[in-house]
């Protein structure tokens, strides 16, 4: 079988947890089908299996409104990348990036294709203050590949009832398939000195965030709770790539106010942090918490529980299917999203930075259930029969 991938995110140039499920599916993938991999950047490797091919930024048309530049730079890209395929016999398609190139390829080659949910548009609208109107030719670009893909993979069963309701699609043509994670590389693994050099003191616990600073993850929501933590709390911002600048300009804001309160240990580390790193920042961790308001599936939970590390994270989305409330973390409630939900957050961190054997034993539990429930093998295997399905 060829499988053709399109996605917007690929090795090394990752920024999100799209990006991540591509690679490790892909990886496994290599060892049931031949497959081609077609992402924006400069990737080259024509060699071997799976094969890669980069689509750089080109001579996207100029934009009026600066704000649809990403628009016009995607499209043109999507056309690169349906010139560039050849005759697979899937095309599998990861986010609305890819997705026109998904409805091309399909009508070219005659491929089956198929998209896997990530999120979906009408649940971000905060996308309109980076996009503009902008996005509302991303929402309908998305609708229109939904509506045309011969199959559906949702990453979550709250995913699976978002994008039938929303798109009016027969239930019958989406299936649940999980995101995994690979137990071997994401396991505990301790370096103090590594913690020193970004300025994170490795003999006091510590509350960590890992994301970029979008509406999406909640970030604003947990900086506001750090106020109302125990004094003295250390918390740690793995946070950067704003989605805009109002939300970079906000975030320095109120980190800075944080910071100069004097009352808490707040380190931000801006810069994207290289996946070693984050597995030790994982490791070391007491609490990770994931304060997102939209999350279909939220693989960065499981990457902290394969880590052995005590979740807090909102009772949203496809979150519950990952963290098991009072086994393997907790739950939050977002019913509200203001001074509540940042009170909330608060409350539930403190409760497990206040109780280190409560904390143990949700991180055994976490990593156990990674192992039995999350392997990378058996959702590429899924997905392979699913290909099969199709054909």
């Amino acid at each position: 079988m060829h499988v053709t991938i399109l996605t917007n995110e690929y090795s090394p140039h990752i920024y999100g947890g799209a990006g991540v499920h591509v690679e490790y599916l892909t990886r496994a993938l290599a060892r049931l089908a031949l497959v081609e991999v077609i992402s924006f950047g400069d990737q080259h490797q024509p060699e071997g299996n799976p094969t890669v091919h980069g689509v750089p930024t080109g001579q996207a048309p100029d934009a009026a409104d600066p704000r649809h530049a990403k628009l016009f730079d995607t499209l043109h890209r999507n056309l690169q990348m349906a010139a560039k395929v050849r005759q697979p016999h899937i095309v599998h398609g990861h986010t609305w990036y890819s997705h026109w190139a998904g409805c091309l390829v399909k009508r070219l080659s005659g491929a089956k294709l198929v998209l896997t949910t990530h999120s979906l548009e009408p649940h971000r609208p905060w996308k309109a203050e980076q996009l503009g109107t902008a996005y509302h030719v991303s929402s309908w670009i998305e609708k229109t590949a939904y509506q045309d893909a011969d199959g559906v993979i949702a990453v979550s069963e709250d995913m699976r009832k978002d994008v039938t309701d929303l798109y009016q699609l027969d239930p019958e043509r989406v299936t649940v398939i999980p995101n995994g994670i690979d137990a071997d590389e994401y396991r505990p693994t301790f370096n103090s000195d590594l913690l020193r050099r970004y300025g994170v003191d490795p003999t006091r616990p510590y509350v960590l965030f890992v994301g970029r600073i979008t509406r999406q993850k909640g970030i604003i929501h947990l900086v506001r709770a750090i106020g109302q933590l125990t004094p003295g709390t250390q918390v740690v911002l793995a946070a950067g790539a704003p989605d805009t600048e109002e939300i970079a300009t906000e975030m320095s804001a109120r980190v800075a106010a944080a910071q100069h309160a004097g009352t808490h240990c707040v380190v931000w580390i801006q810069e994207m942090v290289p996946r070693a790193d984050l597995i030790v920042l994982y490791s070391h961790a007491r609490v990770f918490v994931c304060p997102s308001v939209y999350e279909p599936f939220g693989i960065i939970n499981l990457e902290a529980m394969a880590c052995e590390t005590a979740v807090v994270a909102s009772d949203v989305g496809g979150i519950p299917s990952v963290v098991v409330h009072g086994s393997t973390g907790t739950l939050v409630d977002l019913s509200d999203q203001g001074s509540t939900f940042a009170a909330a957050l608060a409350r539930a961190i403190d409760a497990l930075m206040a109780n280190p054997d409560l904390c143990k034993a949700y991180g055994t539990a976490g990593r156990a259930r990674v192992e039995a429930q999350f392997s990378w093998d058996a959702i590429a295997l899924e997905t392979f029969r699913y290909y099969e399905s199709l054909l």
